[in-house]
């Protein structure tokens, strides 16, 4: 199927739509602020590279599932942006549409891209079909991994159908996998106390990310974690950031932090320091210009309908 450029599109249109009304708009802001009102008529005005056809409508002569998630992924493959009236037509499909996309995240050789946005789509459908194949890619997974971080945050969106599907992974999976497990497990009543013990061998260990941690043990809400995360919170060697997201953590579930002082030795400290001190500064240096031109420059054009939002 042909990947038609629609940001390439509408780039154009909108160039002429606002040489054609530009004593309408003062400035910039207010083109930019005009500019979901032009992609609506983008959407709506039929256009020669389509045959006539409204881009808005474009997509909706297709009813197949399978042909919609291909054409998806071959744009993704082509490099040119995906329409959103691509993606709306493919969660417009439903359960058919939700089987094509299960299909894709399972072809281990599809662009990243595309099996990022097949997780999207099916997480817009709420679909539970990849449930399964969420946890086991939780299992064996890099501390660092974008399709495995977003596997894990539709688990979240699932609610608790998931829980015992990932309670029951947890002595399979290895360290990463585990924390990632516990982030989603951590939304839900530990009645077991299994991810409360989890967390807390975790954020023992010597590479743990200690800050992350606190706030799933602060979420998770066991008081049982305070002893730990005081321990932690009065270790010396602990950076500035790393003391904040414990100290919350542990106000959190109802206790006291221990107070620490930081000084510009630790560079989270002295970064923080200089930002609110730049900060403070920005209030009355901000000059206007009279000599800017007052002509407004054409924006660029939106990135898969961002002007949309």
């Amino acid at each position: 199927m042909k990947c038609i450029d629609f940001d390439k599109a509408f780039s154009m249109y909108a160039m002429k739509y606002f040489r054609e009304h530009a004593k309408e708009y003062k400035n910039y802001d207010a083109m930019e602020a005009a500019m979901p009102d032009v992609y609506a008529r983008f959407l709506d005005t039929p256009a020669d590279f389509l045959a006539n056809q409204k881009p808005g409508e474009y997509f909706q002569s297709w009813d197949d599932a399978k042909v919609l998630v291909d054409w998806m992924e071959d744009y993704i493959k082509q490099r040119v942006p995906t329409p959103d009236m691509l993606l709306n037509r493919i969660t417009e499909l439903g359960d058919p549409a939700a089987s094509r996309l299960f299909m894709l995240l399972q072809k281990e050789r599809a662009p990243q891209e595309a099996r990022m946005t097949a997780v999207s789509l099916l997480n817009e459908l709420q679909s539970q079909l990849p449930m399964e194949l969420y946890i086991q890619w939780q299992l064996k997974r890099e501390a660092e991994d974008e399709l495995c971080d977003a596997a894990a945050e539709s688990l979240t969106q699932m609610g608790e159908d998931a829980v015992p599907a990932m309670l029951a992974a947890l002595d399979e999976a290895n360290d990463a996998g585990r924390e990632a497990l516990c982030a989603v497990l951590s939304h839900y009543p530990d009645t077991t106390g299994r991810v409360l013990g989890e967390l807390l061998r975790l954020i023992r260990l010597p590479d743990a990310n200690v800050a992350v941690l606190a706030g799933y043990l602060g979420r998770l809400g066991d008081e049982r974690a305070l002893e730990t995360l005081i321990d932690l919170a009065l270790q010396e060697d602990i950076s500035y950031l790393t003391y904040i997201e414990l100290r919350s953590a542990i106000e959190e579930l109802g206790g006291d932090a221990p107070e620490r002082t930081f000084d510009e030795d630790d560079p989270e400290y002295e970064a923080m320091s200089r930002l609110q001190m730049d900060f403070g500064k920005k209030g009355g240096d901000a000059e206007e210009d009279a000599d800017s031109p007052t002509a407004p420059e054409i924006p660029d054009a939106p990135i898969n309908g961002d002007y949309l939002q």
